[in-house]
């Protein structure tokens, strides 16, 4: 048996482990934060949509060729009234009865029935099916673009919110570590004026500076709740502390260098399935300019419950429905044409002229987006160059600055300084501790400047952790 205060002991350390993996669990990491936000946003969910659909459209698309088949049943009840003259059936208003002609109206009555069934094929298009499945086809590959452009944007969005709230969090630190420092020196201060050592004014500037620091703590809180408010919006969940790892302040990138073309950017790539469809579309234009060769076949029963020897003299009648019904007389009919609508060239020259337009605009629209994509390339490169800078030189500005600080604090408390020097010591300090981390989440920035410019997502993937 183990005595109580081992045993103590042990459950003490055990609870200390998992104290730990919790803490390591709410960690969220790079990686976790990009797969959250492209797992949960909403304009991801809704293009995912959209590609479904036209994956739909093109499947419609494709069954267009295949024939259309009619098939009708029809019951009735009525009189045979015949008569001579023409008769203009208007939109299914007209009665359309067979029968002799009588010398007088009579109402005699009886069931009859309808079955028919007609096929039409359209079995030559001149290409119009096919380049109407090549415009379903190419709306796929717009679709897929977009999603896959939108997921890359919202990579970049991610990361960069990422990073903001990463140095706002620091910011916060910071600013709590230079209220503790001049917390400090306020205490030394009013102990030195309260001994006579130093003058009373001293005070007075040692209590504006803890006010000061306050103020900054403050001003970086709000930083730190404006960053949080869009991280979270870019995760779709709601506001609260996100635990970030701080490894990004301990280190910079491997890898700085894409060799992704700009060409190969998905925003590029989506507007250049835009300039596909519209040239697809056109095609289809022109195709709607020739005719179109059909097939058609149709079959035709009819049942009357008047008898084949009905006259004005012999009314051959059966009241009987299921007599009525019964078909009795079937015809067919097979057939082929060509259709052609001469005017169809008129009508549809300007659409064509139209798309033209939409496509040189598309293509414009190209160009702008390329030429914005690769001066952004370059200004990635300039940041990235001008970040590396800045992170060789903070640790020598900060190294300096506590030096400063550390030589000025004793003279001060051996009466050799005054409390202007010394004030003016910490606000370099503070700002070197600024810059050190400014530096690194700038170096970072840079990273994801110069991977959205690429469209080289992998580049940041790779070094998400």
């Amino acid at each position: 048996m183990f005595p109580k205060k081992y045993v103590r002991i042990i459950t003490i350390f055990f609870c200390l482990i998992a104290g730990m993996k919790t803490f390591a669990q709410n960690t969220l990491k790079l990686s976790e934060a990009i797969e959250t936000g492209l797992k949960n946003y909403n304009s991801i969910k809704a293009k995912n949509s959209y590609l479904k659909a036209s994956h739909a459209m093109a499947v419609n698309a494709q069954r267009q060729f295949l024939p259309d088949v009619n098939t009708a049943i029809q019951n009735n009840y009525g009189t045979a009234n015949g008569q001579f003259g023409p008769l203009y059936s208007y939109r299914g208003v007209g009665i359309a009865a067979s029968g002799p002609s009588s010398s007088s109206q009579n109402w005699n009555a009886a069931f009859g029935a309808l079955y028919a069934s007609n096929i039409n094929w359209d079995v030559y298009t001149f290409g119009r099916l096919k380049a109407s499945v090549d415009v379903a086809k190419s709306q796929i590959y717009r679709d897929s673009l977009d999603l896959l452009q939108e997921k890359f944007a919202h990579t970049v969005r991610v990361s960069g919110a990422y990073f903001n709230l990463l140095a706002a969090q620091k910011f916060v630190e910071i600013s709590d570590d230079n209220l503790k420092r001049v917390t400090a020196l306020q205490e030394v201060v009013k102990a030195r004026a309260k001994n006579g050592l130093n003058p009373g004014v001293d005070s007075s500037i040692a209590n504006a500076e803890v006010s000061n620091a306050r103020l900054s703590k403050i001003d970086a809180q709000n930083l730190e709740l404006q960053a949080t408010n869009q991280l979270a919006q870019l995760l779709n969940m709601e506001p609260r502390h996100f635990e970030l790892d701080s490894i990004y302040f301990a280190s910079i990138p491997q890898q700085l260098e894409s060799s992704v073309p700009v060409e190969n950017n998905p925003t590029l790539l989506f507007y250049k399935s835009r300039i596909s469809i519209s040239d697809n579309t056109q095609k289809l234009l022109s195709r709607n300019k020739l005719p179109t060769i059909s097939l058609f076949g149709a079959f035709q029963s009819k049942a009357s419950g008047f008898g084949y020897d009905y006259t004005a003299a012999n009314h051959n009648v059966s009241g009987d429905y299921f007599s009525g019904v019964n078909p009795t007389r079937s015809n067919y009919l097979v057939g082929a044409g060509i259709f052609w609508n001469f005017m169809a060239p008129t009508k549809i020259n300007m659409q064509i002229r139209a798309q033209q337009f939409i496509t040189e605009g598309l293509k414009s629209e190209y160009d702008l987006t390329e030429n914005q994509l690769r001066s952004q390339s370059v200004l990635a490169d300039q940041r990235i160059e001008n970040a590396l800078l800045s992170y060789r030189e903070s640790p020598i500005q900060l190294k300096a600055a506590q030096n400063a600080y550390k030589q000025k604090a004793e003279l001060y408390k051996n009466g050799l300084s005054n409390i202007i020097d010394l004030t003016q010591a910490l606000f370099v300090l503070n700002r070197a501790e600024t810059n050190i981390s400014v530096a690194y989440a700038n170096v970072w920035q840079a990273l994801v400047l110069k991977a959205a410019a690429n469209g080289d997502v992998d580049l940041l993937i790779k070094q998400a952790r």
